[in-house]
């Protein structure tokens, strides 16, 4: 069996290798050669390379600022691991051999990757690479448009990726590691989860700017028992307030359409076709457009908070902790119903 066989590499920091042999297929990053219960330090590979590139054990002393009875004693050391004679002690030229020949192969591909590793470190340190996940559904997606948007501007070499899911799966994909941040209209009051309110919305009631009401400065619930409402599809605790509320007032809610996102709901209406309750956040550019006309309705105030939630005990990763910041920012500067108020 051959030196190069005999040799199995292995790293100290989440690795996994078989053999040098194999090397090249299985290795990500090195910082530690072990063959048996003995380490190989990369200290001993990079006097090794030394030596094998410099041609004399002299010359590799003095590019290394060393002398060279320690260069000398660092090589036999590095044998004495291996099992096999680097070097032809009967040269004085520094040749290596058949063991010294492939050894120097593999540990130039390893201290390359050492460098490749340093490298990558520090382009996610310095945010020049990396990955953000935040879970979101269609409608807190919305307020994350413009912090993403800022922080893609200061970011640009971050992949963003919004993951739609329904607000109570939220929770769980944050725990289990599919995203790192994730938007609620809730407070998931679970001790392992972060929670910060970023925004404050309302659920307001609009018509298209032809509807009969548009002219109204505000309306009641009682006036509404005979208008036809868009709905979401997917039912929400907002809903159910809406529900309560007309109950309370005796009045019949007819939702005779159930739409699957806010933007056809918004569409349908605007076509004249309905009114609806929406999320302000998702008809502000309606409203200023005069596509659709915003009512309030005397007995009706919905609001809604908007959280952003992470694990407390993990450490967030470079683009996370960005993100928070410049979630935090965006607050500060645009203020109104943006805000950042961590949970006690």
């Amino acid at each position: 069996m051959v030196a190069a066989e005999r040799m199995e590499a292995k790293l100290i920091i989440v690795v996994k290798i078989h053999s040098i042999a194999n090397i090249s297929s299985e290795t990500y990053v090195l910082f530690s050669f072990i063959n048996g219960d003995r380490n190989m330090e990369i200290s001993q590979l990079e006097v090794f390379l030394a030596v094998a590139r410099e041609g004399g054990f002299s010359r590799a002393a003095e590019k290394l600022y060393r002398t060279q009875s320690a260069v000398s004693q660092a090589i036999r050391k590095l044998e004495a691991e291996i099992g096999e004679p680097l070097f032809d002690r009967s040269t004085r030229d520094g040749v290596m051999t058949d063991a010294g020949n492939v050894l120097q192969e593999y540990a130039e591909r390893l201290l390359n990757l050492r460098e490749n590793a340093r490298e990558a470190l520090a382009e996610l340190r310095e945010l020049q690479k990396g990955k953000l996940v935040v879970g979101a559904n269609e409608f807190t997606a919305l307020y994350l448009l413009r912090v993403l948007a800022e922080f893609r501007r200061l970011h640009p070499a971050i992949r963003i990726v919004v993951q739609r899911s329904l607000g109570s799966h939220i929770p769980d994909d944050i725990r289990r590691h599919n995203c790192e941040f994730g938007v609620l209209t809730y407070d998931p009051q679970d001790p392992e989860l972060a929670s910060v309110v970023v925004y404050s919305d309302e659920l307001i009631f609009v018509v298209p700017p032809q509807h009969p009401l548009a002219r109204e400065s505000q309306v009641s619930i009682r006036q509404l028992g005979a208008e036809s409402f868009v709905a979401h599809i997917v039912s929400s605790p907002y809903r159910e307030k809406v529900i309560q509320a007309f109950e309370k007032h005796k009045t019949p809610l007819h939702m005779g359409v159930e739409l699957p996102t806010l933007q056809a709901i918004k569409r349908f209406v605007a076509m004249g076709n309905g009114v609806a309750f929406l999320p302000e956040i998702s008809v502000e550019d309606e409203i200023a457009r005069g596509e659709l006309v915003r009512i309030p309705v005397q007995e009706l105030r919905v609001h809604r908070k908007l959280r952003l939630i992470y694990r407390k005990s993990a450490a967030l990763s470079h683009a996370g902790r960005a993100f928070l910041k410049i979630a935090e920012s965006v607050a500060d500067t645009q203020g109104g119903r943006y805000r950042f108020e961590r949970s006690k």
